[in-house]
């Protein structure tokens, strides 16, 4: 077995053969791989990196490798993001295929359900989406009204889902359904998957002010859920719910990848786009308040990121996500918008881009980041939850 300096040596070689130029470096939103069906590629290097990194089993790195995974210690794992980052090679393809259902799916699928998703996912050849909230049902998860009734061989569905993210290009929904209406609102829930390309789900995009549509409203009318895709016991998804969510928030702030990625890595730093939108004084930016806070941030970032790598060096098993993922996704979420914040100061007016040749394509960009950082505290569970979860489930406090 190769010792963890054989394994940098390796993977450093793979890289610098394998990973083409044009994936090294920041890509555009249009550039970004989330796989599916309706997946197209604007840059062919894109898929390329897929397909190689698939090969190798590092789009995820330290599932097994009877599933399609790397099959990656900790220790390893840690060492490719390290590498990848060295040569600033970007993800080969994201989604929830692998920060949620599929970490889920090895921990809750049967043998079957695994054999038959996590390989796609792997590959790239499915996109999924999330059906949880839904228009009476948001931080109380449980309130959900869409019905599935057992017609024998499988579940007949019909409801509504709301903010949906990505419903638009999705191949399959992984989905919370109530099951027992009779049952106590927590016990009465099942978790299934659910195949997009049927009749009964309609998709509606909602239009953010942001401009774009990463959201939607998803509609159930007699949509078909075979009973092998039931995900866990009948009733008791509930349980199932809250490990996913947990992958969720352990994805969203950062300790997925052991804190080596942050939500913002693509952008450029603070302190670059303060020194070309203030400029500099005798070697400082010329700002003396905006120094400050910048500096603040920046020491900030740098503290959660150590911090994020001294939890996951902790949990070197790789083990599953516990409650204490609710503090690295709150501090996170209100990390990142503060950063926006202060790159909005330094911008200036340029700052109010949207479209026209006065305002660079990076402008626009970051203009819209801004806006869209707003919904990272409420993604995954609002800020107000996670402290909740913190104070019961971390500190132990009273109600």
């Amino acid at each position: 077995m190769a010792t963890l300096r054989e394994f940098r040596e390796e993977t450093q070689a793979w890289l610098a053969d394998n990973c083409p130029d044009s994936m090294r470096g920041s890509g555009t939103d249009a550039e970004a791989v989330a796989g599916g069906t309706s997946q197209t590629y604007e840059n062919p290097g894109a898929k390329v990196w897929l397909d190689r990194m698939a090969e190798k089993g590092w789009t995820a790195p330290m599932w097994p490798s009877e599933y399609g995974g790397g099959g990656l210690s900790r220790d390893q794992f840690l060492i490719l993001q390290d590498e990848m980052i060295r040569i600033n090679a970007r993800s080969p393809i994201g989604g929830m295929g692998f920060s949620m259902i599929g970490p889920t799916l090895l921990d809750y699928g049967t043998e079957e359900q695994k054999q038959r998703h996590l390989p796609k996912i792997v590959n790239g050849e499915i996109r999924w989406c999330q059906g949880y909230s839904e228009p009476g049902a948001g931080s109380d998860l449980a309130s959900l009204a869409t019905k599935a009734e057992d017609m024998g061989d499988h579940f007949l569905v019909n409801g509504q889902k709301i903010w949906t993210s990505g419903a638009q290009n999705a191949d399959w929904i992984f989905t919370l359904v109530r099951t027992e209406p009779q049952a106590p609102k927590h016990e009465g829930i099942s978790f299934v998957l659910i195949d997009m390309d049927q009749p009964g789900v309609k998709v509606n995009p909602i239009k953010l002010i942001s401009g774009s549509s990463p959201f939607n409203e998803t509609f159930f009318d007699d949509a078909i859920a075979k009973k092998e895709d039931l995900v866990g016991q009948l009733n008791r998804g509930w349980t199932v719910a809250k490990r996913l969510l947990q992958h969720e928030r352990s994805s969203i702030s950062g300790m997925s990848s052991g804190g080596r990625r942050g939500r913002y890595d693509n952008l450029r730093s603070l302190s670059q786009i303060a020194r070309d939108y203030i400029g500099m004084d005798d070697g400082k930016l010329a700002d003396l308040v905006l120094r400050d806070q910048i500096i603040g941030n920046t020491m900030t970032s740098k503290a959660f990121s150590l911090t994020q790598r001294r939890a996951a060096a902790e949990n070197a098993s790789g083990g599953t996500p516990t409650f204490a993922t609710s503090m690295f996704k709150y501090y996170g979420s209100e990390l990142g918008k503060d950063r926006l914040e202060l790159q909005l100061k330094a911008m200036g007016t340029q700052s109010f881009g949207w479209e026209g040749d006065m305002f660079t394509s990076e402008e626009r960009t970051l203009t819209r980041t801004w806006l869209r950082s707003k919904g990272s505290s409420i993604a995954g569970g609002t800020s107000e939850i996670q402290l909740n979860i913190i104070a019961k489930r971390v500190l132990g406090l009273p109600d």
